[in-house]
């Protein structure tokens, strides 16, 4: 996963209401537009906006079938995030260089 999805996932997974809609998706199987709909707060418009997104992002897929768009996380997708994280987060720092120690000779000779 290169750092741009690392990026768009992280930016889909910051906003409070998709990563409650994310929540809600993640702990069932699937989950019809209706279904999200019903939680508090969530209007049928917004659930339009915050589904294309998470979908954008890879971490859900949607399905029609029949009269329903049915969403579904993509477990995938939160496995190669974690392990960009952990690489990340694993990475080396670059040592700062300090500066040459002075030695008594230079600040006799200065």
């Amino acid at each position: 996963m290169d750092r741009s999805e690392v990026e768009k996932i992280s930016k889909a997974l910051a906003d409070e209401t998709r990563l409650r809609i994310f929540e809600a998706i993640s702990a069932g199987s699937r989950m019809t537009c209706g279904e999200i709909v019903s939680m508090r707060g969530v209007t049928p418009a917004t659930v339009s906006h915050h589904l294309k997104i998470l979908s954008e992002a890879g971490l859900i897929t949607c399905r029609r079938q029949g009269q329903f768009v049915y969403s579904q996380a993509v477990p995938e997708t939160i496995a190669a995030y974690s392990r960009a994280l952990t690489k990340i987060a694993r990475r080396k720092k670059t040592p700062r260089r300090r500066p040459a120690p002075i030695s008594r000779q230079s600040l006799l000779e200065g």
